[in-house]
């Protein structure tokens, strides 16, 4: 698709801006459309400058949820596909989804199906999404789909929002404290320091520790920076390679505490997906690949690539599920149950219903448990550099009287 700028006139007078298309004349096509006499039009050429750049999904969760919902209400009044996705092209807030939506429509009024379009924007629409739909065309109920896909993303943007909570009050009350931290030792300590030297006597320890960490931080607050940086990279690094990704997750599964949480919050995934996959008839094998690349945790993937290998022979998908530590036995024992009644779509919303629940009860415990530590943290950091001036501080007043 190449960008357009165009000047023109509309019923509210002159108009100006940006339009994408596939040709010159589909450009001044869809401006026609919106009802603008077009006085100048001229092709943008894409530089790292006018070039959008997007990293992961552009198009927010919410937005997504929404667009959904609303295509699911237009299709049940019987409004055609194309007409849909022209409306909801003038409804939606997002820009990066209008612009998504203006491209379907030119692949829907040349006769592509709706799966076929979305395909072209893989990082909008997961194959999550192409599948269903897909399968939502071939079964003639695309308007329950799409209300299903609504549902799917509407509780996963909810779990993922009650994991963030709980992660935020640690980081903020940690940077918190690293920036005081940095503060005192940097700018107040030293203004003591001539003080203490003029003092002559011998300073208690702590005093001393608190002295040396200002100098070193005064000569090397930088490397404090670039070592969090730092870290941060080589954590994203690691984790983007197939390598070391599976003991980045391992190791996040073991936590304490933390580790239970993030493991009910990949079960919730793992099960809400396939269940919405299964609902909407697409193949077992199929599915079980889609979900194994969107659970975001390669310790499951594995178990999940294993369970697909035990399904293409014959076996039941339940059982490595069942000799591996992060699947508890209410997940595989339903599994178990879902495959032999044949009902293996509702066994596992229910699965996903219950650990959707308990991931909102452990972040609820994690932000009460967190609090009081991190406030004792950070008064335990405050309260010894305070305490360092203030003892030597004593024995001066003392001297004096």
């Amino acid at each position: 698709m190449a960008r357009f700028q165009y000047a023109g006139r509309d019923i509210k007078g002159k108009k100006s801006g940006t339009i994408q298309a596939g040709s010159k004349r589909e450009a001044l096509q869809l401006l026609r459309e919106e009802g603008i006499r077009v006085i100048e039009l001229n092709e943008v050429a894409e530089t790292l400058l006018t070039r959008d750049i997007s990293i992961g999904n552009p198009v927010k969760l919410q937005h997504l949820v929404m667009y959904l919902r609303q295509f699911a209400t237009l299709l049940k009044a019987g409004v055609p596909v194309v007409d849909s996705t022209k409306i909801l092209t003038e409804q939606t807030d997002s820009k990066a989804l209008k612009k998504v939506l203006l491209d379907m429509v030119q692949e829907l009024l040349e006769g592509n199906p709706l799966s076929s379009a979305a395909s072209k924007h893989p990082k909008v629409f997961s194959p999550m999404f192409i599948n269903m739909v897909k399968a939502g065309e071939a079964g003639g109920n695309l308007e329950e789909t799409l209300d299903r896909l609504a549902t799917h993303f509407e509780k996963q943007h909810h779990t993922r929002q009650k994991i963030s909570s709980a992660l935020a009050y640690p980081l903020t009350v940690g940077l918190v404290a690293i920036s005081v931290v940095i503060f005192l030792l940097v700018k107040v300590v030293p203004t003591f320091v001539g003080m203490f030297q003029g003092f002559g006597a011998d300073l208690p320890a702590i005093t001393l520790f608190v002295l040396n960490a200002s100098e070193w931080m005064q000569s090397f607050w930088w490397l404090v920076i670039l070592l969090m940086l730092g870290f941060i990279a080589a954590i994203i690094f690691l984790k983007n390679r197939k390598e070391t990704s599976y003991f980045i997750d391992l190791f996040v599964l073991k936590i304490p505490i933390f580790g239970k949480m993030m493991q009910k919050a990949v079960l919730a995934r793992m099960t809400r997906t396939m269940s919405s996959l299964f609902s909407s008839s697409v193949p077992i094998l199929q599915a079980m690949t889609i979900v194994e690349n969107v659970v975001e945790n390669e310790v499951i993937a594995r178990v999940l690539r294993e369970s697909r290998e035990f399904l293409e022979k014959g076996q039941s998908i339940s059982e490595p599920m069942s000799n591996h530590w992060a699947f508890p036995p209410m997940v595989t024992q339903m599994i178990a149950i879902g495959e032999k009644t044949g009902a293996l779509d509702e066994m596992l919303a229910k699965v996903a219903d219950f650990y959707e629940k308990e991931v909102d009860a452990s972040t609820d415990r994690l932000k009460s448990l967190i609090e009081p530590i991190m406030i004792l943290v950070l008064a335990g950091l405050v309260g010894t550099i305070v305490l360092s001036i203030m003892i030597p501080m004593f024995d001066i007043f003392n001297h004096v009287q």
